[in-house]
């Protein structure tokens, strides 16, 4: 059982993933004012890349640059500068790590601040504590949502271009392929909204489109919420319809995740209980495309299970920020057990409401610390960090994010 987690895993398009650990995607808010990768992001990538990780999944690019779900977010939508993406693919080349750059766009999840018109598929604004933060929404036309089709497409070319050894479709989180995926945000009367096989269509148009342009050994992934825990969200019985049809479209990989602005799922139950390893348990007896499950592992037997149960890859993100030799370290210690870090402002009623915020702004701070070569800091006090984010983004970022 000790092998399971260093077995190697061939995706259906026949690339060969050396061990089970899947980096999951983080916000690392380490665009720079153009929207491009800066230096310590290549860093960052250049530190995971050396170590035994089975892939690495960037954080949220943005495929539109007049879109962006926060500050600090990087874009791809131009040929322009793209020696800059070369140098981040190439990290990964030095010992054969995948890495797979995730395309995004926010929809309506896109901060006031931003200073432009968020589109939706349709005009739904966000509810709950964190509305205020953000625009109602305007419907896509028709020719919008062909536009974007054709910007994920383009991104997906360029991202293979430069070097990348694959592309994560980030269809979870509440952003726009999720929105239009779920019948609470999607109220369209068109080919676009009703039916599931209907709301689908945006995801499998970007899908279809990105697989025709890109050779086969280029890795298309997807990202999928297994439930928004939204009342008339999208829902397990949806996911699992998804997965069934974007399994027989290809598909190499379906990470498993959940929830969005409106109902963020943290907190330490989450953390401590494997995230939603059940629902991709569940998921991975009906589809033959590897399941990643990502999200609250800690523990080395709690891994080692999951991937007897059937999932075939451990989603992790946070973990590596903490330790970047985790893999090492789990090989090396049969008891191996992670715990992690606990801030606070000292004020109940104020982590209570920046809970969320106060988690992305520490992990922030400390991917900048590993691209500049030094140690993380592990402590209690919350308030270094979330002063640097307001320093460095404005007090818009403390508005609640998911990485």
């Amino acid at each position: 059982m000790d092998d399971l987690l260093f077995q190697p895993l061939t995706l259906p398009n026949g690339t060969v993933i050396k061990n089970r650990f899947f980096k999951s995607a983080m916000s690392e808010t380490m665009g720079d004012r153009h929207q491009l990768p800066n230096r310590e992001l290549i860093m960052l990538y250049n530190k995971w890349a050396s170590e035994d990780i089975g892939v690495l999944v960037t954080g949220n690019v943005m495929i539109d640059s007049r879109y962006l779900g926060e500050p600090g977010n990087v874009a791809l939508d131009s040929e322009k500068n793209l020696d800059v993406f070369k140098a981040w693919a190439q990290v990964g080349q030095k010992k054969g790590t995948p890495i797979w750059l995730q395309l995004n766009h926010p929809g309506k999840q896109m901060y006031r601040s931003i200073q432009e018109e968020p589109i939706a598929p349709s005009a739904i604004p966000i509810s709950g504590s964190s509305a205020s933060a953000f625009r109602i929404p305007r419907e896509m036309t028709l020719v919008e949502i062909q536009e974007t089709v054709t910007k994920f497409i383009s991104a997906a070319q360029r991202a293979e271009e430069a070097g990348f050894s694959g592309v994560q479709l980030h269809a979870a989180h509440g952003y726009l392929i999720n929105q239009f995926l779920s019948p609470a945000d999607n109220h369209r009367k068109d080919t676009y909204g009703g039916s599931l096989d209907n709301r689908m269509r945006f995801l499998r148009e970007i899908y279809q489109g990105i697989r025709r342009s890109v050779n086969p050994n280029f890795s298309i992934a997807l990202k999928l919420n297994a439930s928004d825990f939204k009342e008339e969200g999208f829902g397990f019985e949806d996911c699992q319809e998804v997965v069934k049809i974007m399994s027989d479209l290809g598909v190499d990989l379906i990470e498993i995740s959940g929830g969005n602005y409106e109902t963020p799922v943290f907190g330490s139950e989450y953390e401590n209980g494997a995230g939603f390893l059940n629902y991709a348990t569940a998921l991975s007896k009906i589809t033959n495309v590897p399941i990643v499950s990502t999200g609250g592992f800690r523990d080395k037997k709690q891994m080692e299970k999951a991937i007897n149960d059937g999932v075939s890859m451990i989603g992790m993100a946070r973990p590596f920020v903490l330790m970047p030799n985790l893999v090492t370290e789990i090989k090396q210690t049969k008891d191996f057990h992670l715990t992690t870090p606990r801030l606070t402002t000292g004020l109940s009623s104020l982590d209570k409401t920046l809970g969320p915020i106060i988690g992305v702004s520490y992990y922030e701070g400390q991917m900048k610390r590993l691209a500049n070569g030094r140690p993380i800091k592990r402590r209690e006090n919350a308030w270094p960090y979330l002063l640097t984010t307001v320093k460095l983004h404005g007090l818009a970022a403390l508005r609640p994010r998911r990485q």
